[in-house]
């Protein structure tokens, strides 16, 4: 049986060229432990060489680190004994290395989504291994390796030291700029020319953090006769019945190369064994499962799991030489991508049911992607999978993310999108990113094919549109961009690979060149007019076909941006807060946004709390007006769920964790059922919006109102609509018509969800000041907030971090009526713990940042005694 042993200690990190701040120098004498998996600024973080990057303008400070090479060493272990083959193995390297092993070359890298594998036989014990290579486990490919050569440089009784020497990828990227020829670039890094995550070399919400090192696991691996070298089950169900084909791929030694060998495949308490003739290395065995229990997106069905083991075994002596196990689903997926009298189609289908997509769009989770660890990727994914989210598309300008991920995907529900790696650049395809680029899609495909989470490949982002808007095609004059991938390459390597799955060309992509890529009546859409230079009011001037990017800009929780941004006073122009906001003129675009609904805060904190509620109105706007198009609009995928380091920006979820106002709106907005006022044919109508898998009856309340609560017209209205379906409801003359529209407002409610509209933009809506009562209540592991409100109070915030930074609240912006109440649940905070001064000044409201003159009224209680803070009322 194989046997694996991790490299996980003893591992040390030191410079080996380039330029380094005087202080560091001695880098080259002196090594520093380093942790592996990892990466060099984890270790010199770890060693206190440098500064936290994510603080204040530090990342500026270690760009050196980027551009410089970097050694790592360890000393392996004795190889076990009574084995024919040891291979080292590393799982991902960072990305352009030479691996030495006893001052013998094993081979060169220059890929950072791939694996490698190099035959280390004897190598350091007096013995010769007789030939290495380097590539990965996946299929096929141009590895892009190079042959180590003969054993020169070996002593027989050596210390088995393992060096890994890392050029700058800087270096990589130049040389092969020089090779190819220029590419246009919507960035000013040269991430085109290499395979290394793109957002490394920066984004507009991402720092210049260009990392290498050893990022994912390494082990040495001893075997005998043969092992599995890669195993793709292709998994499929029709009618009742389920079926696993399993692709299996063999590795022989020598001496295996004569041996009979046999492949058994087991799910379900089901078996199927097939024979392999000597010298055969390749399998296909086929298992058929009846009536096996569906696996379903959230919301559709229970998420079913069956484990899937294929074990190899010599078939003469029946003893097991190797064995993988992962869990698979059965499920059914197709991509409905077809004309119609609207356009052309983009609709998901699982097990035969259309799917509206409430999606979000998945980044790398942190700036040095090492440290994201199992728990982290299945927090952030509980903590999407609890906003009502059923899709997360992974980025092509981050990672193909670690196995934890997709495990948790597949656990929880969560349909992945997957982007193949290129993003907002022309990529060269020539060599020797051709064949890289092969060999990369070829083992993603195929050590991602057994996850039923995974629904659909995606070519690229960007960049078909970029050809055709960012003046590409007349910069290029003919050379190679992509298109040879994404239309050819790609869609290749997944019909061989993965048939089970559809295939898109690229994210916006409206199906070929006969339409402008980005035409939202043609496949998936991105919407950045709105935020670049509209205000998010356009989001109601289009109905996508599927909207796959969108979104609007807040900063993070003002807890994240004190541990990250030390400017006194602290500003929205800062040095340090301009430092954290990546996106070109980001806080231009932030203040006219809020030009056009409020008027200009008067403090920091106004600021702070009014630019996250537009973030949240402006998603709000574009997800309730698209799915209120369902079916012809099949899905919103938002612009970002997370960030990666502290930093104002598109995410619903900041850089330390902490949800934004946004992360609470998504909770109302992907619920499978909303509410919202909406317009068709000029008319203002109630939307009934029901996702559920079963039929809604009842009756929805629709109220003109006055902001002092008496109530000017009212309607009742029944409706029923089935399941996953939408009804527009008629709204009277009489309610929709606003006679004041300075003190006026309509609310719809429906069994506790309710939309608000007011009669004219907030700057100019009469808010009587903000008159509320607020008891806190203790309770275990926290306190609640009882807030009462006296007087129409709108979009009311609670900021449990500035009462305590470990605080968190489990409500986000809540509008009520006089007379109406709330609790907000607050965790991480005890009540004992609260000084009700700050409670104060952690709840905002429009009401008092549109009107500060007119102070808030509050009613303060805490364990029954009752604290009156006098204030006269309006």
């Amino acid at each position: 049986m194989k046997q694996s042993t991790p490299l996980t200690s003893g591992w040390t990190l030191r410079l080996a060229e380039g330029t380094a701040p005087e202080a560091l120098g001695r880098l080259r004498r002196e090594a520093v432990p380093a942790e592996v998996p990892g990466c060099v600024h984890v270790d010199l973080l770890a060693a206190g060489l440098i500064d936290d990057p994510y603080l204040d303008r530090n990342e500026l400070d270690v760009a050196w680190v980027g551009r410089a090479d970097w050694r790592y060493e360890t000393e392996l272990p004795a190889t076990p004994g009574g084995f024919e083959r040891t291979d080292l193995v590393f799982e991902g390297l960072d990305t352009v290395a030479t691996v030495v092993l006893d001052g013998a070359e094993l081979g060169t890298t220059r890929n950072m989504h791939r694996s490698y594998r190099f035959d280390v036989t004897g190598l350091g014990d007096g013995g010769d291994s007789g030939g290495r290579d380097s590539g990965g486990d996946g299929d096929g490919g141009d590895h892009g390796g190079r042959d180590g050569g003969g054993g020169g440089g070996r002593d027989g009784g050596g210390s088995r030291v393992l060096s890994v020497l890392f050029t700058s990828v800087y270096t990589e990227a130049e040389k092969v700029r020089e090779i190819v020829g220029a590419r246009p670039n919507a960035y000013p890094e040269p991430f085109n020319y290499v395979r290394k995550m793109a957002s490394s070399f920066g984004w507009d919400w991402g720092p210049t953090l260009v990392t290498a090192g050893i990022w994912r696991p390494v082990r040495l691996e001893s075997w005998s006769t043969a092992r599995l070298a890669g195993v793709r089950p292709l998994v499929t169900v029709a009618d009742a019945n389920g079926r696993v084909e399993a692709h299996v791929d063999l590795e022989r030694t020598a001496t295996g190369a004569a041996r009979g060998l046999a492949v058994t495949v087991e799910v379900a308490g089901r078996a199927a064994r097939a024979e392999i003739e000597p010298g055969q290395v390749h399998a296909v065995v086929v298992l058929e499962v009846p009536d096996p229990e569906r696996w379903w997106p959230r919301g559709y069905g229970d998420q079913r799991l069956y484990a899937c083991r294929v074990t190899l075994a010599d078939a003469g002596t029946g003893a097991e030489l190797d064995r993988w196990e992962r869990r698979i689903g059965f499920r059914a997926v197709a991509l409905e991508y077809a004309p119609d009298e609207h356009g052309t189609s983009f609709v998901l289908v699982v097990n035969g049911e259309p799917v509206f997509a409430r999606g979000v769009n998945w980044i790398p989770d942190d700036a040095l992607p090492a440290r994201v660890t199992p728990e982290r990727y299945r927090h952030r994914l509980t903590q999407a999978r609890d906003a009502g989210v059923n899709l997360v598309r992974v980025w092509g300008g981050g990672i193909y993310e670690d196995r934890a991920f997709y495990e948790a995907c597949d656990e929880l529900g969560l349909l992945v999108w997957q982007d193949f790696l290129f993003a907002c650049a022309a990529y060269p395809e020539e060599r020797p990113l051709r064949g890289e680029v092969e060999a990369e899609a070829r083992e993603n495909v195929v050590r991602l094919a057994p996850h039923p989470s995974l629904v659909l490949w995606n070519g690229n982002n960007e960049n078909l549109w970029g050809f055709r808007d960012w003046r590409w095609e007349e910069e290029l004059a003919g050379d190679s961009w992509g298109e040879g991938y994404y239309l050819g390459l790609l869609p290749r390597v997944v019909a061989e690979l993965d048939p089970t799955r559809p295939y898109s060309a690229g994210s916006p992509w409206s199906g070929s060149w006969d339409h402008h890529p980005n035409d939202p009546a043609h496949g998936p859409s991105h919407f950045w007019e709105v935020w670049n230079r509209r205000d998010y009011t356009d989001y109601l001037n289009d109905v996508p076909r599927f909207a796959a990017e969108f979104g609007w800009q807040a900063p993070p929780a003002y807890a994240t941006l004190r541990d990250a941004v030390t400017d006194e006073p602290l500003g929205p122009r800062s040095p340090g807060m301009l430092h954290h906001q990546k996106a070109e003129d980001g806080n231009g675009k932030l203040d006219r946004g809020l030009a056009h609904h409020f008027g200009a805060p008067a403090t920091f904190d106004d600021w702070h709390y009014l630019t996250q509620v537009n973030q949240a109105r402006a998603v709000a706007t574009g997800v309730a007006h698209w799915r209120s198009y369902w079916p012809i609009c099949a899905g919103t995928v938002v612009w970002q769920l997370n960030d990666c380091w502290p930093v104002t920006s598109w995410a619903a979820i900041d850089g330390a964790g902490r949800p934004k106002p946004l992360y609470h709106e998504l909770l109302r907005l992907y619920a499978d059922r909303l509410v919202s006022f909406q317009v068709r044919d000029g008319e203002r109508v109630l939307v009934v919006d029901n996702q559920s898998a079963g039929q809604w009856d009842g009756f929805a309340g629709a109220r003109r109102m006055s902001a002092d609560g008496t109530v000017l017209a009212e309607e009742t209205l029944p409706f029923t609509v089935p399941p996953r379906s939408v009804a527009a409801l008629p709204l009277s003359a009489e309610v929709v018509t606003f006679e004041d529209g300075y003190r006026e407002l309509l609310v719809a409610d429906v069994e506790g969800l309710r939309d608000v509209v007011l009669g004219c933009e907030d700057r100019d809506f009469a808010y009587p000041a903000a008159d509320l009562a607020i008891e806190v209540e203790p309770r275990a592991g926290g306190f609640d907030l009882v807030i009462t409100a006296h007087a129409f109070v709108r979009d009311l915030l609670f900021q449990a971090d500035r009462v305590a930074p470990g605080a968190r609240a489990d409500r986000g912006l809540v509008t009520l009526l006089p007379g109406e109440r709330c609790v907000v649940g607050v965790t991480g905070a005890g009540a004992s713990e609260v000084d009700l001064t700050s409670v104060r000044a952690a709840l905002f409201t429009v009401n008092a940042a549109q009107a500060p003159a007119q102070a808030p009224a509050w009613e303060v209680a805490r364990g029954g005694a009752r604290v009156v803070e006098e204030a006269a009322r309006p």
